[in-house]
């Protein structure tokens, strides 16, 4: 009864460009960034607490509130903004869907399509407590990473050191290693989390007397998805790293690689959790981008509603569905660079994101008793800030 919107969208966020981040920062710097597994999961519970804490004081999603308190046009400007953003996700995750059922000897020609229609189908013939309960299930099909850590037989001694120890300098100097450190972030505590998150809370209709349990499925949700992301890095260390195969291309690749290393059982299990991520993502980002979109400009939003009371949320789902999936189809499409692309937007994005939440919150006329105590405030600025100043120093390094 506890688990419901915060633990379906912290892990639907291990998606196919999240696995692919964790899979290529623990292939390519072995164990040197599980240091930033802690301090990315004490933010990300900060910053879904604060989204779950409006929805059930205000009753309303986050693109509403932001519409209300901050006016149409800078409404409008965010939601393009997350658009691009979300669909360039949803983009990964149709091509980890192609990539994983690759695996098993399934043209993406056919592979695609069909989950397409089946996504498009949960949401449209589906309702909040079946989609719910259909996503939660999925969400437990992620033990199969930290199964596939186990498998793979790491360091372990070294893997506890590095999650505790901040890196050196050294390390900072590597190619491409603060890229890997801001996409950790955005893919981690990613933009849309916070809207599809709020919004579910809303469209459950949880009560203020039954917050606890709400703050408890973030918390939870939180730790389950950052002990399978710390898995993903030490199972793809402890084999690939480890092996000089520092380099893949996408997802697929790592459980590819994995199969003469750790053996037919570390293989299947990467390969089935990449399709489980692949496809329960699929179905939450356009939904999620639906009910931005529709909240923050006012329109009717909603799995519990039919078609002709929300069109342009549907229509919107079912535009993203179908855009992400053929985008996928065109041959030779640069899959790699646009997933990387997309979780260094989110990284970018993060930071507008949470300080609009940050004035929202710490309201009184809006929450009443239910504004931010001193140390919230102090971990949601200092992850606005550090993500600021890092996207910064990726910027002037890039130039």
């Amino acid at each position: 009864m506890v688990l419901g919107p915060g633990f379906i969208t912290a892990n639907i966020d291990n998606d196919p460009n999240g696995i692919f981040v964790y899979s290529q920062a623990g292939a390519q710097y072995g164990y040197s960034l599980l240091w930033t597994i802690l301090p990315v999961t004490l933010a990300l519970i900060v910053v879904q607490e604060m989204c779950a804490r409006m929805g059930v004081v205000t009753g309303k999603g986050l693109s509403d509130l932001i519409r209300e308190e901050f006016g149409l046009r800078i409404t409008f400007i965010m939601m393009v903004l997350l658009v691009i953003v979300n669909y360039s996700n949803v983009i990964g995750e149709f091509a980890g869907i192609a990539g994983s059922l690759e695996l098993f000897h399934l043209t993406k020609y056919v592979s695609v399509p069909v989950c397409a229609l089946l996504v498009w189908l949960l949401a449209v013939r589906g309702d909040y407590k079946s989609v719910e309960k259909i996503l939660l299930t999925g969400s437990l099909f992620y033990l199969a990473y930290i199964a596939t850590g186990i498998l793979a037989e790491p360091n372990w001694h070294l893997s506890w050191m590095k999650t505790v120890q901040l890196p050196h300098k050294t390390e900072w100097k590597q190619n491409g290693y603060l890229l890997m450190v801001v996409s950790i972030i955005g893919t981690t505590i990613a933009p849309w989390m916070q809207f599809y998150l709020q919004s579910s809370i809303v469209e459950k209709g949880i009560r203020v007397q039954d917050y606890a349990a709400s703050r408890a499925d973030v918390i939870v949700g939180s730790i389950f998805t950052d002990v399978v992301a710390w898995f993903i890095i030490v199972a793809c260390a402890g084999t690939l790293w480890v092996h000089g195969l520092g380099q893949i291309n996408v997802p697929s690749d790592a459980a590819i690689a994995m199969k003469p290393l750790a053996g037919n059982y570390a293989f299947l299990l990467f390969a089935f959790g990449l399709f489980n991520a692949s496809f329960f993502a699929a179905s939450v980002l356009p939904i999620s981008t639906a009910y931005t979109v529709c909240e923050g400009l006012g329109f009717e939003s909603g799995v519990d509603k039919k078609f002709k009371e929300a069109p342009l949320f549907y229509w919107l789902y079912t535009i993203l569905i179908v855009g992400g999936a053929a985008v996928v189809l065109i041959p030779h499409f640069p899959i790699v660079q646009f997933s990387i692309f997309s979780q260094a937007l989110n990284g970018l994005l993060l930071p507008v994101v949470v300080i609009f939440m940050l004035m929202l919150i710490n309201r009184k006329d809006l929450m009443g008793e239910h504004t931010n105590s001193h140390w919230f405030n102090v971990v949601a600025w200092v992850t606005a800030i550090v993500v600021i100043a890092l996207s910064l120093v990726l910027v002037v390094q890039t130039l």
